[in-house]
């Protein structure tokens, strides 16, 4: 039973929070998978610098060649989620990242640090390539906005608890501190690993299907159509670029915004640290109510919309450079409230349209290259946001001013296509249309 599982309904619907009613462990596992990746995210390269002889260049180069090198791994993720299902390879990520902290204190050279910093990688991986797949487990019969909205609620819950004790631990100093850290850190990834292997999921409602299909021949079918079928998707495909945008946008708290505050405008960093707590403490406050507020409209539109708040959002990030010295604290807090406002509103739509327009009988596939715009995202943003900084410090955000505003031209046409398919689709009868509903 989970704390939302007890609140009356009326103040359930009110708050926009799916009924969670015998599924306290998977949102147990994702508020400590999300603890875990708070307690270490902000201190991997601090790690290495203080308990190894390395050079903080040597290790920044270690720690990108490791995920350069899983970048495929979504694509190993996709056939696993297919087979074996989305708890299952959720929880052997966990298990993996488990094991990659734990020796992370037998690391000292430099190929060890790779393998360390690539098994973490791959249980990252894996568990976020799955963990749509968990959502559709969780809500077989519809309400999955609800619950995408309630994982990003529990993600920057945990992470901002999981950074916070980070810093706590760490201001022990010393290398027992660290070891504590990454310790602390292995435990939460196993927990939150038996949490997601003693989670039973709701059992959905058996569809109706046109033919009865043995499971042999569909097992078949699904391994001869393979990624072939999902590259043949357009649709699926034009999301998957669309969603790069928001993968960049999505860089601009851990890569972008406090060297742009010091470098750029010459203010503390401290000032970055209180724009963090702001987007996480709006987040938590506002995404779920957000979503209900948005629910029943077409997630394509929604989601361009929430390009739209990112486009105006880093249109104010880029003017700061440039207003008088008074102008530039409040400008960074109305450029940090819209780009919070857009987060909220546009992440449950953009998952909810990851799974939508999948084909249920490849879904891991599908979620595998829909994970590929992450990780590659992921791996380039860094780069091209130092170098377009180095142009100027409006650079970046005009970058993302662009990539945001071209986003949206594809999210309305996804949406033109569902709206054509809707209207192709026969009626259902009123029955079956008012089942399928809820």
């Amino acid at each position: 039973m989970t704390t939302t599982a007890l609140l009356p309904a009326s103040l359930r619907e009110r708050l926009g929070l799916p009924d969670t009613a015998g599924q306290g462990r998977l949102v147990g596992a994702h508020l400590v998978d999300s603890l875990g990746t708070g307690l270490v995210l902000a201190f991997v390269l601090v790690y290495f610098a203080r308990t190894t002889s390395l050079g903080l260049g040597e290790i920044g180069a270690a720690v990108s060649a490791a995920r350069l090198l899983a970048l495929p791994a979504a694509l190993v993720a996709g056939p696993l989620i297919d087979r074996h299902g989305a708890r299952a390879v959720a929880a052997g990520a966990n298990l993996l990242s488990a094991l990659a902290y734990a020796a992370f204190p037998a690391a000292h050279q430099g190929w060890q640090v790779v393998a360390v910093c690539l098994l973490s990688q791959l249980g990252h991986v894996g568990y976020w390539t799955a963990s749509t797949g968990l959502v559709v487990l969780a809500a077989p019969q519809g309400g999955r906005t609800r619950w995408f909205a309630l994982v990003s609620t529990l993600r920057n819950t945990g992470m901002g608890l999981g950074g916070a004790l980070g810093a706590v631990l760490m201001a022990g100093g010393g290398t027992g501190a660290l070891r504590l850290l990454v310790t602390a850190n292995a435990a939460s990834y196993l927990l939150a690993a038996l949490l997601l292997a003693t989670w039973r999921p709701p059992t959905a409602a058996p569809a109706p299907a046109p033919a009865p299909q043995a499971p042999d021949a569909q097992a078949a079918r699904t391994r001869a159509g393979g990624y072939r079928e999902v590259l043949r998707d357009r649709r699926y495909l034009l999301l998957v670029a669309v969603n790069l945008s928001f993968v960049f946008a999505s860089m601009v708290l851990g890569m972008l915004l406090a060297v742009y505050l010091t470098a750029g405008l010459h203010r503390d960093a401290s000032v970055a640290g209180v724009l963090l707590v702001l987007n996480g403490v709006q987040v938590v406050l506002t995404q779920n109510v957000v979503a209900r507020r948005l629910e029943g409209r077409a997630p394509a539109r929604v989601a361009a919309a929430g390009a739209l708040l990112n486009a105006l959002a880093f249109g104010v990030f880029a003017l700061l450079a440039a207003v008088p010295g008074w102008a530039v604290l409040p400008g960074l807090g109305l450029a940090m409230l819209v780009y919070n406002l857009a987060e909220t509103v546009a992440t449950p739509c953009r998952e909810e349209l990851s799974v939508s327009l999948a084909d249920p009988a490849r879904r891991g596939r599908y979620l595998a290259v829909y994970q590929l715009s992450w990780n590659v995202g992921q791996a380039v943003a860094p780069g091209l946001l130092t170098l377009l900084l180095g142009w100027g410090p409006a650079w970046p955000w005009l970058f993302l001013l662009g990539a945001s505003v071209a986003a949206v031209p594809g999210l309305l046409r996804l949406e033109r296509g569902a709206a054509a398919r809707d209207a192709r689709r026969p009626a259902l009868p009123r029955k079956a249309a008012a089942a399928r509903a809820n």
